[in-house]
């Protein structure tokens, strides 16, 4: 839909001078307001527990706001491209998709390169045996992708609970390592969501560029058995690409996917053992310099949540 622009009131008859004493009223109250609302932005920020599962907080909540190198921002205090919610604790409101519950799977973790014992252990993914988690990829000037992952999922869920969703993280830097892939399926399935996406980025060579949503695959093998999610993965997942390529301006991924910007797969644990509608999507390739001015970019990534969230809201709309 195309914006034409305000409407504007006929001009009103000419009033006579005002006084002084009016014209002061007229400065101060809205000062006043103005300093009530600041007043009240910082009075109440959202807190969470430092330990592991999800709290919730009213829908009043104000947004906490990352520091300057924390993981909600590139190293260095790059573009912030707007202030992403960073309390670890989800909410839910009024809104057309109040009721319902979206996990989100931040990639990664900050703190997995200094607990590689740890993620490298073996897990069961249904198919085969798999590493708990890896440290992710990174830009070749260090930004990291566990960085990356955590601030377009925080965008990701202000835009969310702006529309009465209910959102949990799988974790939001708020634990020393992981959680593996196991666990971040259980989370989703316990959650009982109604659509769970884990947000990635690529680590390709140069020259490989563009998004791909990945797919979970049909799989009936050990605790794996993603048939009934797959018909409604897809449908989430091809929401999600079509609103990302418009919103961001992306194109698809030219080394994967055959041009579609969708790929099936059978050997991610996160979506092996989910019950419920759920993707991954690469966000674009982080070694690639294109793709990584991008995703360093802070007004690129809020771009990449509001395509991602809408993807989201269409798929639960219907």
């Amino acid at each position: 839909m195309s914006y034409v622009g305000p409407d504007f009131d006929a001009p009103e008859p000419r009033r006579r001078r005002r006084g002084p004493l009016t014209v002061a009223v007229a400065v101060l109250v809205p000062a006043a307001l103005l300093g009530w609302l600041v007043y009240e932005a910082v009075a109440d920020t959202g807190g969470g527990s430092a330990g592991g599962a999800p709290t919730t907080r009213s829908a009043g909540a104000a947004p906490s706001v990352a520091a300057p190198g924390s993981p909600a921002s590139p190293a260095g205090g790059a573009d912030s491209g707007g202030q992403p919610d960073t309390s670890p604790t989800s909410r839910s409101g009024s809104g057309p998709l109040a009721g319902k519950v979206v996990v989100v799977d931040p990639g990664h973790n900050p703190g997995n390169v200094h607990h590689t014992a740890e993620i490298n252990r073996k897990v069961d993914i249904g198919t085969n045996s798999k590493e708990c988690d890896t440290t992710g990829t990174s830009t070749n000037s260090g930004y990291t992708e566990a960085q990356f992952t955590l601030d377009v999922a925080r965008r990701l869920r202000t835009l969310l609970e702006r529309q009465g969703a209910t959102v949990k993280f799988t974790q939001d830097g708020d634990r020393p390592w992981g959680p593996c892939v196991d666990e971040r399926a259980r989370i989703g399935n316990e959650a009982h969501a109604d659509a769970a996406i884990s947000i990635h980025a690529d680590g390709a060579a140069q020259g490989a560029r563009g998004f791909h949503v990945i797919l979970p695959a049909s799989v009936h093998k050990g605790a794996a058995d993603t048939r009934r999610i797959v018909g409604p993965s897809r449908d989430l997942g091809e929401r999600v690409a079509g609103d990302f390529v418009r919103v961001t301006g992306s194109a698809p991924s030219n080394y994967v996917g055959d041009g579609t910007g969708l790929v099936v797969r059978s050997d991610l644990g996160g979506l092996n053992l989910s019950t419920v509608p759920k993707v991954f999507i690469e966000c674009g390739n982080m070694r690639d310099t294109k793709d990584a001015a991008q995703l360093t970019s802070g007004s690129w990534r809020q771009k990449a949540a509001q395509g991602i969230s809408e993807g989201i809201v269409s798929f639960l709309r219907g």
